[in-house]
């Protein structure tokens, strides 16, 4: 073989080489979860949910010859701290996606950094605010608190049940709850005869209780997270209130009936589907990524998935349906979750667009209640 001829060689198993290294190249995925503090509800099961899928996805052989690289950090549900880490995943990490956070408060509060920087941030959190108005980096896999409300006010439109009394944790989620049921409440019909909120650490919530008992309220609506609501289930208990307890999505898991004990019984909430996946028909559109997601995620951790870690599932999944189309960049991957359409998750059928980054509508809420210790679909 002359010079020339191995010369050549050289060059051409270098280029080859070089190629398969860039094609192995992994890519990096952020990650922004309550793993500890009182979010840990939210934040462990989200963890959890996008660590399995990464880990399925990366067994499998990766995306068209990239492993995914997830690079989780514990925000413990502080707002600041979710800054910081977001700007250490973005500068020092160079990650091309940002799941989470967990929270409203974090989110809203991480919504400039990736505005900034232009990275796709896919958000847990429920708020409506988070995508309405809608940001060009900023997308949600939870669904809206403003079809959650929806759900309710129908189902009391439907009852001729006229007069509510609201109590709203005195923080993100609920100020946007909160929002949305006052803002919703002419439109069903619906007069709001008393509004009280509570401190997300409040451990006793009978003073505002006692204030509705005498209302005159048709039904109570209390939203917030865990464990405030558990809270307020246990006081209407010890207060002997028989007014109908409704809470909002940010309880949909067995935490909140383990929390609330035999308080409970009977309380209805709008929740994804997921926490009653073997209850749906055949022909729900769902139903296979709701089944595999909790047979998956029981195999794993030995306890059901739920609506929570569904939120990160879906993040995930989107970021690794743009990688599976050839999208590698943050900015690719961008432009093809806002064309996402149709795309069956385990917060609902996602159709997102230009004008739309929550990509859900109000057939990904059911209305569930607690019977026996578990949930069941109200029908």
């Amino acid at each position: 073989m002359n010079i020339k001829v191995m010369n050549f060689v050289i060059a051409a198993v270098t280029v080859l080489f070089s190629a398969n290294a860039f094609a192995a190249a992994p890519i990096k995925i952020g990650a922004l979860f309550a793993v500890t503090g009182p979010a840990a509800f939210l934040g462990e099961p989200e963890r959890n949910s996008a660590k399995m899928v990464v880990d399925e996805i990366n067994k499998s052989g990766g995306i068209k010859g990239h492993k995914l690289e997830l690079v989780v950090y514990d925000t413990s549900g502080d707002a600041t701290k979710a800054v910081q880490l977001a700007t250490k995943l973005i500068k020092d990490d160079k990650v091309v996606a940002i799941i989470g956070p967990s929270t409203t408060g974090e989110t809203m509060a991480v919504i400039p950094v990736a505005e900034r920087s232009m990275i796709p941030l896919i958000s847990c959190s429920a708020g409506s605010k988070i995508t309405d108005p809608v940001k060009k980096w900023v997308f949600k896999t939870a669904q809206n608190d403003s079809l959650a409300v929806g759900k309710i006010y129908e189902y009391l439109q439907k009852r001729k049940l006229t007069k509510v009394s609201l109590l709203t944790v005195s923080d993100g989620f609920g100020a946007s709850g909160r929002e949305q049921l006052k803002i919703q409440a002419p439109r069903y019909g619906i007069t709001v005869v008393s509004d009280d909120t509570y401190g997300p650490k409040d451990t006793d919530m009978t003073a505002q209780l006692t204030k509705i008992r005498g209302s005159h309220a048709q039904a109570i609506i209390c939203w917030g997270t865990n464990p405030g609501p558990a809270l307020v289930a246990k006081n209407v208990r010890q207060l002997g209130i028989k007014t109908p307890l409704f809470m909002s999505h940010g309880v949909s898991s067995k935490k909140f009936i383990e929390l609330a004990g035999s308080a409970a019984e009977g309380i209805k909430l709008p929740s994804g589907k997921v926490i009653v996946a073997d209850m749906l028909p055949a022909s729900d559109k769902q139903k296979k990524s709701l089944m595999a997601f909790v047979k998956d995620y029981q195999r794993h951790y030995n306890t059901e998935g739920d609506h929570f870690g569904g939120h990160a599932w879906d993040a995930v999944m989107l970021i690794r349906n743009a990688i599976d189309n050839g999208a590698v960049t943050a900015a690719a991957i961008r432009d093809h979750i806002e064309n996402t359409r149709g795309f069956a998750g385990i917060g609902g059928t996602f159709n997102y667009s230009a004008h739309d980054h929550a990509g859900l509508g109000k057939d990904a809420f059911v209305l569930v209640e607690v019977k026996n210790k578990d949930w069941k679909i109200v029908k």
